[in-house]
């Protein structure tokens, strides 16, 4: 136990430790490197994580986390505002802005429809998503959810509520494989499944007679 002759350090690797994908061995290793490393470096790595925590904000319009009230993505006039990507969360976001293949905006859901786990759709930013759909002229919406039964429910329900209003909603393309989580997906395929998305009803020929 690092108790024995450190309870500074023993805290500080319990508190790395507490990361997600950080193993106690890996914490150890960490603490010991800003052990090492110069105050100047602990002390801007100790600022980035308190700013991070109290002045990161959530964008109003897309949901994604932003320095100002609506985020560079949201504002950027170059960006074509009739085109929504929908997403389960930031990383996904992430990933597809690494392809360099999407000049749309976002929308951040926060998450996936599932009842398994006591997530409904009033828990998720749908409702958020169907009032852009009323106040914005869209012309397309593509549900880049993760290809899981849970995200084909959230697929569904998106779809019944905006099928008749938006034009064109799509799917992303083959390449994205079935449970396959986007932002574990090398940047060239998932560029090409933005490139090739297929239609949501093409897709799913039956949609209108399916019941949730």
């Amino acid at each position: 136990m690092l108790a024995h002759y450190s309870k500074i350090l023993e805290n500080a690797v319990n508190e790395i430790a507490k990361l997600p994908g950080i193993g106690r061995r890996t914490a150890i290793r960490l603490a010991l490197h800003l052990v090492n490393s110069e105050t100047l470096e602990v002390e801007t790595l100790a600022n980035a994580l308190k700013e991070l925590k109290t002045s990161l904000k959530i964008c109003k319009q897309c949901f994604a986390v932003s320095d100002d009230e609506i985020c560079e993505i949201c504002k950027n006039q170059k960006r074509n505002n009739s085109i929504i990507c929908v997403v389960q969360d930031i990383r996904d976001m992430i990933a597809i802005e690494n392809t360099s293949q999407y000049n749309g905006v976002y929308h951040v859901l926060g998450g996936v429809i599932s009842p398994v786990d006591g997530i409904g759709p009033s828990q998720l930013k749908l409702k958020e998503l169907f009032h852009r759909n009323e106040t914005t002229q869209i012309e397309e919406l593509i549900l880049a959810l993760p290809s899981t039964p849970e995200g084909d429910t959230t697929n569904y329900y998106i779809y019944k509520h905006c099928f008749e209003k938006i034009p064109k909603i799509t799917l992303l393309a083959r390449g994205v494989g079935i449970g396959e989580e986007l932002e574990y997906i090398n940047e060239v395929t998932l560029g090409r499944s933005i490139i090739t998305r297929i239609s949501f009803e093409s897709q799913y020929e039956n949609i209108k007679n399916r019941e949730l």
